[in-house]
């Protein structure tokens, strides 16, 4: 088990002496560098940041574990969350891990059934409302301000700390900044979270430069691009199926400060990326994932010059998170044969002559 955040970084998170150190083996993600894709686009390197090798399967695992423990260092009764399916399970699993009754709202029928199978197997108190994400988060708001339950969206601060630790390690792992960093955007923790930890690094002489941040929305949950919220946000990416982001002003301050940008992708784009890092890179990421990707080859066709460039594509999670939509989107079939060599044959070595 990796060493986790709190353990690597406490020094530069909020953690004091009585901050308990809790860890499920958070962090410390690979950094993979594209073995195809990269060339085919004409970018000198490319790499792919693989969240979904955190505990849970997502980034978010990283904010989870220090809102967690600074929950317990003010002895909360109990933790609850507003979720698409990733941070539920999150809070569902540091909740049993760490013995905090956690409470998650969901909107009814628009989380992918890995993501709703993690929180209830954890133990959560799922409860779904006929509402979307955006409504679900306004009653967790209220009730956290009028019960001792603590909030663990990234409305909560300590969500973002410990997310930007991801930053921390792209640094430390490539010896300075990328030139780039694609990341999708749903609530926008994430991208202020990234900003807020290459901006640190920066200021302690660890960077010598800022990536720009060129942040992703699905084009039928965009209102950062539209510059006004979605009342009834729709795409296949789930996880970043939100139509007024709680972190708004976090993701402008990152697009604007880095010089970088926040468009849209279509769910054909998204979706298009997703098959390729997957039959390209073997790299089985989410659908909302894929979007980091998707606004790169994005980009390039807007004629973006990708050489002499070091870029980074953020895979916020895993795609086991979202079986069913794997299997209907791949395009691959299977293929039935009787139990002798001479039929294994013709299906494989003679489809190739």
């Amino acid at each position: 088990m990796g060493a986790g955040v709190l353990n690597t970084y406490p020094d530069l998170l909020p953690v004091t002496s009585a901050t308990p150190i809790i860890t499920m083996g958070e962090g410390d993600t690979p950094l993979v560098r594209s073995n195809r894709l990269g060339r085919e686009l004409g970018c000198t390197e490319l790499y792919f940041k693989l969240e979904g090798c955190n505990p849970t399967g997502s980034f978010k695992d990283r904010g989870m574990v220090m809102a967690i423990a600074k929950a317990l260092e003010e002895g909360t009764k109990a933790i609850m969350c507003a979720s698409t399916g990733n941070t539920s399970a999150s809070a569902a699993a540091f909740g049993a891990y760490c013995d905090i009754p956690t409470f998650v709202l969901i909107p009814k029928g628009e989380v992918a059934m890995g993501k709703l199978a993690q929180a209830m197997i954890y133990g959560a108190k799922v409860i779904m409302i006929n509402g979307n994400f955006d409504a679900a988060l306004g009653m967790v708001r209220e009730f956290t301000q009028r019960n001792d339950v603590t909030l663990v969206n990234s409305v909560n601060p300590h969500r973002i700390e410990g997310q930007k630790t991801a930053a921390f390690e792209i640094v430390d792992k490539l010896g300075g900044a990328p030139d780039m960093l694609f990341i999708p955007v749903g609530n926008a923790g994430n991208i202020t979270a990234y900003w807020k930890g290459f901006r640190e690094y920066q200021d302690l002489g660890r960077s010598q430069a800022l990536p720009r941040m060129m942040g992703f929305q699905a084009e039928g949950a965009a209102p950062i691009v539209r510059g006004e919220p979605v009342a009834r946000p729709q795409t296949i990416a789930s996880a970043i199926r939100i139509g007024n982001p709680a972190t708004w002003n976090g993701a402008i301050e990152a697009r604007d400060g880095s010089g970088g940008v926040i468009d849209a992708v279509s769910d054909d784009e998204i979706l298009e990326a997703y098959r390729l890092l997957a039959n390209k890179e073997g790299i089985f990421c989410e659908p909302a994932s894929a979007a980091s990707f998707a606004g790169l080859m994005k980009m390039h066709r807007q004629g973006m010059d990708l050489s002499d460039k070091r870029i980074v594509c953020i895979c916020t999670g895993n795609g086991l998170k979202d079986p069913d939509l794997a299997v209907s989107s791949s395009g691959g079939q299977t293929i039935e044969v009787p139990a002798n060599i001479e039929a294994l044959e013709a299906v494989t070595i003679g489809s190739e002559s």
